[in-house]
């Protein structure tokens, strides 16, 4: 492991940046993909036919207000050299206000609302930050590894907070409880846990990078810059396109999930869980072996390989009219999901300048969020457009992963990295 490091940088350093994504990913986990989505839709909407739609209008609420502001809260990070303490009031804001989704009850709509967009405003706002760190920590031949690492840990962190409230939902039914009464109890777990585990963060993690007073205070004019030299870091600018399309694909995937193992397979709540627990020990999987792969054949023909896997789970889903074909694809998507996802972080660390990390993870960042409006959206209103017809959203919506694929093979990380270096 020593060897993947940059100079200076120590074990515990590392662990200590990855233990964000540890304690992050309970969010994801429980909020947007497991609980709260079915909790929103069935509870909070009671059940009405617009409540899918409400759930995605509010996901693209709070990723639109992420891309609106990480390119300028990225400049200021690099700018004043305070990435780590923009990351602590990210992880505060995201602890206080998931935890307040405890107040959202049957028919509370607008308290649902504003403390999902706030927390997923603060969840969206951390990633990039943290992202920006990994250039810092590893060398440019053992990104994809050190991502992979973060990424796998993110996900056992998943099923650390996914097994916590799958434990307290089991022992909940059983005493006769409803969602209304055991959801928002899952919710403050959630929290704690972020909380808890992320603190090594805060304590480990040092902020390297130097303070740029030359440009604080300009962020609006060092955004309108990167905008400008777009051409120069033509390389990135296409791979942020290619990421807005493979993303849209995932984002859909991960905050549909628990909604389509309702809607169309009969799943049980508990069923859900059990699904997305195994699916987490798979992404785990992945993303450490993936992370793996990519510093051997390369992180482009690694990513190309895990967008194919998202085409195979699309067509599964799809086909699948009984639980063992559609575990098969859910399995799948894990697999791939942490591997696409660490590759893209990767490609990001070679391809940006070293003096605007996190600058430039804020275009990354702006570049997911923007996929994360587009993907549940598309399926959203293919779903309502048919009818309903919930596999024909998932085909639709399994376009983006095509596109994605087109769109790489435009990249060329070898000229990126060149134009990173001289820009």
């Amino acid at each position: 492991m020593r060897s993947s490091l940059a100079s200076g940088v120590t074990r515990r350093e590392i662990w200590a940046w990855a233990m964000f994504d540890f304690a992050n990913s309970g969010y994801t986990t429980v909020i947007i993909t497991a609980v709260f989505n079915a909790y929103f839709v069935a509870v909070v909407a009671e059940g009405k036919s617009w409540g899918t739609l409400a759930w995605t209008s509010t996901l693209a609420l709070s990723y639109a207000l992420v891309i609106l502001t990480a390119p300028l809260i990225g400049a200021y990070a690099d700018a004043t050299a305070r990435k780590k303490r923009l990351l602590l009031f990210s992880a505060l804001g995201c602890v206080i206000f998931t935890a307040a989704l405890a107040l959202a009850g049957p028919g509370a709509i607008a308290v649902a609302v504003l403390f999902v967009v706030l927390s997923n405003f603060c969840f969206g706002t951390g990633e990039n930050l943290i992202a920006a760190f990994l250039p810092e920590l590893a060398r440019d031949d053992a990104l994809g590894r050190v991502s992979g690492w973060g990424w796998g840990l993110g996900y056992i962190g998943g099923l650390v907070s996914l097994g916590a409230c799958l434990g307290y939902v089991s022992w909940a039914q059983g005493q006769g409880q409803t969602a209304a009464q055991f959801v928002p109890v899952c919710v403050v777990i959630t929290a704690l846990l972020f909380a808890l585990a992320s603190t090594p963060t805060f304590l480990y993690l040092k902020e390297r990078s130097q303070p740029q007073p030359a440009v604080a205070g300009g962020a609006w004019a060092r955004f309108a810059r990167t905008l400008r030299e777009a051409g120069r870091y033509r390389d990135l600018m296409r791979f942020l396109a290619c990421t807005v399309c493979y993303q849209a694909g995932i984002a859909a995937v991960i905050s549909l999930a628990a909604i389509y193992a309702d809607q169309v397979m009969g799943f049980t709540t508990q069923d859900t869980l059990l699904l997305i627990f195994i699916v987490n020990i798979t992404a785990s999987i992945g993303a450490v072996l993936f992370g793996w792969l990519q510093d051997r054949i390369g992180h482009r023909p690694t990513l190309a390989l895990t967008l194919l896997g998202w085409l195979a789970m699309v067509g599964m889903i799809w086909l699948a009219s009984g639980p063992a074909l559609f575990w098969a694809a859910a399995n799948i998507a894990g697999l791939c999901m942490g591997a696409s996802q660490s590759a893209g972080r990767a490609i990001v660390g070679l391809l940006a300048p070293p003096t605007r990390l996190a600058e430039f993870f804020g275009l990354w960042g702006q570049a997911v969020k923007l996929s994360a409006i587009l993907g549940p959206m598309t399926y959203g209103l293919a779903s309502w457009l048919s009818g309903g017809d919930h596999r024909l959203a998932m085909l639709i919506t399994g376009s983006y992963f095509v596109i994605g694929l087109l769109l790489l093979a435009s990249v060329r990380l070898e000229r990126g990295r060149r134009a990173a270096l001289t820009g």
